[in-house]
């Protein structure tokens, strides 16, 4: 946890209570039927998280997208649009066959995942519901993914899963204002498993222990773990795949993320010559001001070029920079219990494809 964020949760501490008792209340509201969940006739799967933050939710519901696919399913992926200009109730990011709005108005996310999945429509929209409903209706989608699904309660889902970075797990366990928790930890209660992600040689022991940490608590859930794993390099200026070894030295590196150390390492680990490197806030919109800010600094370090995180990229017109600049292309490696489990889970909404079918005839 940063300096900045450790003073503010230290301030902020009183009125964690207060948060959490409003947000048990909306919880109880929905759960009591208070407040209403909409139910779809098609499975949804959520993929959220508790915590504040980076989690690597996008990347896991890009992967689930693309098993999904492989077994057959139409799935769609229903976002809140974050930091996208796009205004309707419900924005078309992708229908599946071309990509119909850029990251200045989708939002970097939903950009990045319509790019990579051909086939999969993306759409986005505060009231949840309604890009659901689009997607069933308009795409013929059997199966939707909620991306950062965990609080948006008022859509009933049918596998919810819960993410937590490897490298900060429950941050100081405190709920907001006063830490890193989004609600407090007896929300876990309506999830189904847990996903650590993010894990490597040197925090795995920490993880496991932090899984076994879950499972005492909440010991009808699984935990799995699920590593990322470089595939490539993809050229700003050609959009293309290429090896790591083709890259020109040193690079000067860049990122808007989360966790912004953690791509920092993961280039360490690439043996990629580094002169320097400069770590933005989430979501960072590259202003003029920016990119000559970045162009300077590259160039007062010998940089022969530029080096950030596809979702980055996503942002950047080709030309932005006078250096060449490329994005680290990742994978995720699920647990191969994981697997299993889903085969599981998708055995079930199977059946319930085909009940839904039958009953809409």
């Amino acid at each position: 946890m940063s300096q900045k964020f450790s003073s503010l949760y230290f301030f902020g501490r009183p009125f964690s209570p207060l948060y959490s008792w409003i947000m048990k209340t909306r919880e109880a509201l929905y759960l009591k039927g208070l407040k209403r969940r909409y139910k779809l006739n098609v499975p949804v799967i959520s993929v959220g998280n508790l915590t504040m933050g980076g989690t690597g939710k996008t990347p896991v519901v890009g992967m689930l997208a693309s098993l999904l696919k492989e077994k057959g399913f139409r799935p769609a992926i229903i976002s809140r649009g974050y930091g996208g200009a796009g205004g309707n109730k419900v924005n078309v990011v992708s229908n599946g066959k071309e990509v119909l709005l850029d990251a200045k108005a989708a939002g970097d996310e939903p950009c990045l995942l319509a790019k990579s999945l051909p086939g999969v429509p993306i759409l986005t929209g505060i009231v949840r519901i309604l890009p659901c409903r689009h997607a069933v209706s308009e795409y013929n989608c059997n199966i939707l993914l909620l991306d950062d699904g965990f609080q948006h309660m008022s859509v009933q889902r049918d596998l919810d899963l819960v993410l937590f970075s490897a490298a900060s797990l429950a941050g100081n366990s405190r709920v907001f204002p006063g830490g890193d928790l989004r609600e407090p930890v007896s929300a876990l209660k309506r999830c189904h498993a847990f996903v650590l992600t993010g894990v490597t040689d040197n925090l795995k022991e920490r993880c496991i222990t932090f899984g076994k940490l879950l499972q005492q608590r909440f010991p009808d859930k699984p935990v799995f773990y699920f590593s990322y794993q470089p595939v490539g390099i993809i050229s700003l200026e050609s959009n293309k795949l290429q090896k790591v070894s083709s890259l020109p030295s040193p690079l000067y590196g860049f990122c808007g993320i989360a966790q912004p150390e953690l791509f920092q390492k993961t280039l360490a680990t690439q043996d990629i010559s580094m002169s320097g490197f400069l770590p933005l806030k989430d979501h960072q919109p590259f202003t003029p001001s920016l990119i000559k800010k970045i162009t300077g600094q590259a160039n007062a370090k010998n940089a022969q070029g530029l080096i950030t995180t596809e979702k980055d990229l996503i942002k950047l017109q080709k030309g932005t920079f006078e250096l060449p600049c490329f994005g680290l292309k990742m994978k995720v490696q699920p647990d191969p219990a994981f697997k299993d489990y889903l085969e599981e889970k998708l055995s079930i909404f199977t059946q319930l494809c085909h009940s839904s079918h039958r009953s809409a005839k």
